[in-house]
């Protein structure tokens, strides 16, 4: 079993696992740690507890001592170095036009580094910032850039509710909120109502969020139709704390009533059966006269056809055509349509023009009749030359 105690560095900062070896301690002491940037002064946030070894993180560091007098004393001299260097670093990003927010300074426990907390848009090239700041504050320097949550958490301030904000006062890690837990508790989607001093979505609506639905599976949907007292009514609104329903009548009525009320009074609208047919029953055939006068009867419905699969498959040669007797029928002349009138307005063609008296093309070249031989370039023969340059 190892002895581990849980410490914090701020008022509602996270919590840490630490191990307490043989101390003694109690909540609220101050002690000295040893972290992964250094060792530093935390507060002791609950007292230790048994664990055992096979549930200890293997990097888990340990607390070295209880927190002296001097220790306190150094801490607080670093509180009023912290100041001095926040004022000058923003001087030197004011003069160099750096788009960035500086929101704190921090010395670690001995004062040998110093770490400046910022916010900004985008990334940001603060080397030579870096260096002005070396040679002013003699102590090595880190630029650590945060969110807007962590930037609210270390200002602090006053929430709309008027109380200290949850993130500096209580709430030690933050957890992902959405919009649909304001729609869930039926809260105006404003982003002033529902947006804290970070400009991110209140954290306060995750508390009852989880409340929220699980009454609310009790209560009708809006815009459920049904029957109350014999009326007919739609749901309008639901308050689900009050456990009040709203209703609005046929004639355009409101009535509030509770939960229990709704129950208790809601029935069910009669369910209309649908009329028994006989979907093999035809109706009679009734005679009718068409345009001669003479009398005629009705076509009787023909019966539905059956799916494709029950029908009878095409044996071989019934339905098709065979490619030999198809063949035969493309081949047989068409016998001669009459002729269709020719458009008025136009000459006869072929009539107002002389006979062709060109004689056929010749065949002598070995082609084929009634083709005309391409006109092709010949070549003229060139003399022929021993070398590239025509020298023979």
């Amino acid at each position: 079993m190892t002895r581990m105690v849980s410490i914090k560095f701020c008022q509602a900062g996270r919590h840490y696992n630490f191990a307490a070896e043989d101390l003694d301690l109690e909540t609220g002491e101050t002690v000295v740690v040893e972290t992964a940037r250094g060792r530093s002064l935390g507060i002791v946030a609950s007292p230790p507890q048994e664990i055992p070894e096979d549930q200890v993180p293997k990097e888990t560091k340990s607390v070295i001592r209880k927190a002296t007098e001097a220790d306190i004393r150094s801490q607080a001299c670093f509180r009023d170095r912290e100041r001095e260097a926040f004022h000058f670093c923003r001087r030197r990003i004011e003069e160099r036009g750096m788009q960035m927010k500086l929101v704190r300074a921090e010395y670690l426990f001995d004062g040998s580094k110093i770490i400046f907390y910022f916010t900004s848009d985008g990334r940001v090239d603060f080397r030579e910032l870096v260096k002005d700041l070396a040679h002013q504050l003699h102590a090595r320097i880190e630029m650590k850039q945060i969110g807007v949550r962590d930037e609210a958490k270390m200002v602090g301030g006053i929430g709309i509710c008027g109380r200290e904000l949850c993130c500096c006062s209580f709430l030690s890690e933050f957890s992902p909120v959405s919009v649909k837990m304001a729609k869930e508790q039926g809260l105006a989607l404003n982003p002033s109502k529902i947006s804290g001093q970070c400009g991110r979505l209140l954290c306060c609506l995750s508390y009852e969020f989880d409340t929220y639905l699980a009454i609310k599976k009790g209560f009708p949907k809006n815009g459920t139709r049904t029957v109350v007292n014999g009326k007919n009514v739609m749901v309008t609104d639901s308050n689900y704390l009050s456990g009040k329903i709203t209703l609005r009548t046929e004639d355009n009525q409101t009535l509030a009533v509770t939960l229990e009320e709704f129950d208790q009074g809601r029935t069910n609208p009669p369910e209309i059966e649908p009329p028994n047919v006989d979907e093999n029953a035809f109706p009679q055939a009734t005679p009718f006269t068409d345009a001669s006068g003479a009398g005629k009867e009705a076509p009787r419905p023909r019966p539905a056809r059956g799916p494709r699969a029950s029908r009878p498959s095409r044996t071989e040669g019934q339905g098709k055509k065979s490619p030999e007797k198809a063949k035969g029928q493309r081949s047989q002349p068409q016998p001669p349509q009459g002729k269709s009138p020719q458009k008025q307005g136009r000459p006869p063609q072929n009539q107002s023009q002389p006979p062709s008296t060109t004689p056929p093309p010749s065949t002598a070249g070995g082609g084929e009749p009634g083709k005309k031989r391409p006109n092709r370039r010949r070549r003229k023969n060139r003399p022929k030359s021993d070398d590239k340059n025509g020298n023979k």
